[in-house]
């Protein structure tokens, strides 16, 4: 079915035919891991003889690489601390992280929507790779999703723009066909300095008025609102 068919009344605005390739990023755009994320921090500052963070500052730094966040905590710059808070993180991820992940309602009609609709639709992420196609399996939509681009894919994570870049020359497209969704500043940064159009969904922990500094083709409350004029 192609992009002209039926299915796509109500995309007209959003979308507005310019596209033919969705990207999304993962954390708060298309799942919740706030569990499996907070869990891993702690245990990992725990290992360090670190006193843990409360929920709500572990998330405001989801999308950040992780010696990013550890040093945005923390106030530490110390790369034997970084090397070992990472390997404790990813060690309690590898146990909780695809358990605790949850899809938000609209994440798997939305996919479905923009396949049924012929668009290309990948993930630009700093997560590893492999935890992406896990959570992927484990919802049984890996068809939905095109392209991948993980944290350990990259030689400089987002906002860097090499992820972006290397999702759309491996699917052959041209940057102005091309729609980045994410929920942080970081993925605005990302979108502008990888000249991509870059739409905000306000599930994650960044507000509509927060990316009114960025070029943006639309602010959605949720993903449905694609669909919408």
């Amino acid at each position: 079915m192609g992009k002209g068919d039926d299915l796509t009344t109500g995309m007209e605005n959003m979308i507005d035919n310019k596209y033919n390739t969705i990207i999304f990023d993962f954390d708060y755009t298309l799942a919740d891991e706030t569990n499996g994320i907070v869990s891993s921090f702690n245990y990992a500052f725990s290992r360090l003889y670190i006193k843990g963070y409360d929920r709500e500052s572990i998330k405001k730094t989801v999308g950040l690489p992780l010696n990013e966040a550890f040093m945005q905590l923390t106030n530490k710059i110390n790369e034997t601390l970084i090397s070992r808070f990472k390997d404790s993180f990813r060690e309690k991820a590898d146990e909780v992280m695809s358990k605790n992940t949850v899809l938000f309602d609209d994440t798997i009609s939305t996919l479905q929507r923009l396949k049924q609709n012929g668009f290309n639709t990948g993930i630009v992420t700093t997560k590893y790779h492999y935890r992406i196609v896990e959570t992927l399996n484990m919802h049984n939509i890996s068809n939905l999703i095109d392209v991948i681009v993980g944290g350990e894919d990259v030689k400089v994570p987002k906002p860097s723009p090499e992820g972006l870049l290397l999702a759309i020359d491996s699917l052959s497209k041209q940057l102005n066909n091309v729609l980045y969704i994410g929920d942080s500043l970081v993925d605005a940064k990302t979108a502008l300095t990888a000249n991509v159009d870059f739409a905000a969904v306000t599930t994650g922990t960044t507000s509509a008025n927060d990316f009114s500094q960025y070029p943006c083709t639309k602010i959605l409350k949720n993903l449905s609102e694609l669909f919408k004029d």
